[in-house]
């Protein structure tokens, strides 16, 4: 059974997300405070944690600090939070997540599956395809070794598709996994246009794209 830490100090959050992981399988330690989830950090190990950022002794940063100098235990953030400087603040110190409340049960208990399938499967730092090398630990995508500047959703979209390389990814599984930092999802319509934009950064010629390709009433694979 897969342990996660969970650090909460909104009970009636805490208790409902706490209820809903156990009904998935997975073994929780509960803890409302930093103080407490810094000893069970220490302590103990977890397949992964989710921290909220705000707490009344501390920051979920802290944590993520302790956790992270100790083990390569996956990090997801939760927080009211949801400025690009706050996501980035996170992602550079190792978190594989940052999810803004209010947020759709569903749709975080989809985050949480996919952050630990990536962490059982013994994911790299980087991701190497073609030209294209994606650091999984400093959330940067290069090209030919030149930095290619992607904002958040664009990062997740593309790692969903480094993660899947060579496999078929429908547009529903692009759009369960695949979502807004700000606590709204992306519609169909809105994945079709950040495909768009991610294929203007990383394609020689976006019209015939060898990285994202298209699969004719299917969805999409990642070539090269």
């Amino acid at each position: 059974m897969q342990r996660i830490l969970l650090v909460e100090d909104d009970k009636t959050i805490a208790l409902g997300l706490s209820y809903s992981l156990e009904k998935e399988g997975y073994e929780v330690m509960l803890c409302h405070d930093a103080a407490s989830a810094l000893r069970e950090a220490r302590s103990r190990r977890f397949d992964l944690a989710i921290l909220d950022v705000s707490l009344p002794d501390g920051s979920g940063y802290d944590i993520c600090r302790a956790i992270k100098a100790g083990s390569d235990t996956p990090v997801i953030f939760l927080t009211v939070y949801n400025e690009e400087s706050d996501v980035v603040t996170g992602l550079d110190m190792g978190a594989d997540d940052y999810v803004a409340k209010p947020f759709r049960l569903r749709e975080l208990l989809s985050r949480v599956r996919t952050v630990l399938r990536r962490g059982g499967g013994g994911e790299k730092d980087e991701i190497s395809i073609g030209g294209l090398t994606v650091n999984t630990r400093q959330a940067k995508v290069t090209k030919n070794g030149a930095e290619v500047p992607l904002t958040a959703l664009e990062y997740r979209l593309l790692l969903t598709f480094a993660m899947n390389r060579g496999q078929l990814l429908t547009r529903g599984q692009l759009l369960e996994d695949t979502w807004d930092i700000g606590g709204d999802f992306v519609n169909d319509n809105t994945l079709t246009v950040y495909i768009k934009r991610l294929r203007e950064k990383i394609e020689d010629d976006p019209q015939n794209p060898v990285y994202i390709r298209t699969v004719r009433g299917l969805g999409y694979r990642m070539g090269e």
